[in-house]
């Protein structure tokens, strides 16, 4: 069966605004992204997310070694524009790419401005595993008290994500989306206290 373009983006878009408005929450894509059939080199279920947020009036920029022939592919798809990290909407770091690749991104992606801070950046991150493991510290809005996830995300990455967010309501939000097609985000708003050892 295809993916409905309709029915289940807009399903898989509902799970999404579940994870940004409860940071840390994981929600799975499994269903949607299991009907997408795609040769990629891309998880089925970041594909999903390229249907729910690129469109037309809207830039994105692929992070991977097969940049070019994804960028090709999800422009066809989506009528999006690609364009560089400094000036993406959306930006989307694949599983194929060096650790350090994600404080680059961080550090160049746009944080919008007091009067839009709408204009920023979001970074998509394919990661290996999602899960509820005590590795990170989560508070903010949207979480009760607070909130454990592992992200595998790197000390100098959360440094960096601290800097960029500093001045609210400017700053950059993040979804990450697993192996096994698991999502969870963290929004701008969303202070990563620390590292659990």
């Amino acid at each position: 069966m295809e993916i409905d373009m309709v029915h289940d983006v807009q399903n898989a878009y509902r799970k999404l605004l579940v994870c940004m408005s409860r940071p840390g929450n994981i929600e799975s894509l499994g269903e949607e992204s299991n009907k997408v059939h795609i040769d990629a080199n891309i998880f089925n279920s970041t594909l999903v997310l390229m249907f729910i947020l690129l469109d037309s009036e809207v830039s994105f920029k692929v992070v991977s070694k097969y940049e070019d022939k994804i960028s090709k592919i999800v422009q066809s798809l989506t009528y999006s524009t690609p364009t560089n990290i400094e000036e993406a909407d959306f930006i989307f770091l694949l599983e194929d790419q060096e650790e350090n690749s994600l404080k680059q991104i961080i550090t160049k992606s746009k944080i919008g401005d007091l009067i839009n801070p709408h204009k920023s950046a979001t970074i998509i991150v394919e990661t290996s595993k999602i899960d509820y493991e005590k590795k990170l510290l989560l508070k903010g809005p949207g979480i009760k008290t607070e909130t454990y996830i592992d992200l595998k995300l790197e000390q100098m990455c959360i440094e960096e994500l601290c800097k960029k967010n500093i001045e609210f309501p400017m700053g950059i939000d993040m979804i990450f989306v697993d192996k096994n097609s698991n999502i969870t985000c963290l929004p701008r708003t969303t202070k990563v206290l620390r590292k659990v050892n």
